[in-house]
């Protein structure tokens, strides 16, 4: 399978953008992360090639919008993946999610018609083999507590893109102390 590769700029540092031949989003991972992507796109589709171009621009745009504020600029974005059943109804449900809202793991779980408590471990998992970051958001997925919890891409990531949907108060800084010479 050929797929294309391309680089985005973004405030958390660049993006790795995988689409395939009608521009549809395949993965989009932060370039820290590139290993992950890799292993994601050999287990969902096997042997890859992936040729290096210019990011497409409507995507590239949609995603200059998204961190401009305008946040349903990647609602219209197209995305396909392979995985799991399971793994796809979870990831559809994510793109449900609007900007500025949260949801919770068991919330998510009955919203797919699980019942048993413990389903929220397996749409979590879900949630966390989600190879299509930001568009797919699951940085909206939360601890019932309200804990970030994890997040493939780094809590403070997640943080960031909640506090900048303004579905979370921003982080207060701890007050700091001045320091007095000779005290």
């Amino acid at each position: 399978m050929q797929l294309f590769l391309s680089y985005v700029e973004s405030p958390l540092g660049d993006l790795v953008l995988v689409t395939d031949a009608r521009q549809i989003v395949r993965g989009l991972d932060f370039a820290d992360h590139k290993a992950r992507q890799h292993r994601s796109l050999r287990d969902h589709y096997g042997s890859v090639e992936l040729v290096e171009v210019p990011a497409p621009a409507e995507i590239a745009e949609a995603l200059a919008r998204y961190f401009s504020g305008e946040l349903g600029a990647l609602d219209a974005l197209r995305t396909e993946t392979a995985g799991s059943q399971l793994q796809r109804r979870v990831w559809a449900a994510l793109r449900r999610i609007p900007a500025g809202t949260t949801t919770t793991y068991g919330k998510l779980a009955k919203e797919l018609g699980f019942d048993d408590p413990r389903a929220a471990i397996d749409i979590g998992a879900a949630n966390g083999a989600n190879p299509i970051a930001i568009i797919v958001p699951c940085h909206r997925v939360i601890a019932s507590n309200g804990d970030l919890k994890g997040y493939a891409w780094g809590v403070p990531r997640k943080r960031w893109l909640l506090e900048h949907e303004r579905a979370i108060a921003p982080a207060r800084a701890e007050p700091q102390t001045a320091m007095l010479p000779g005290i």
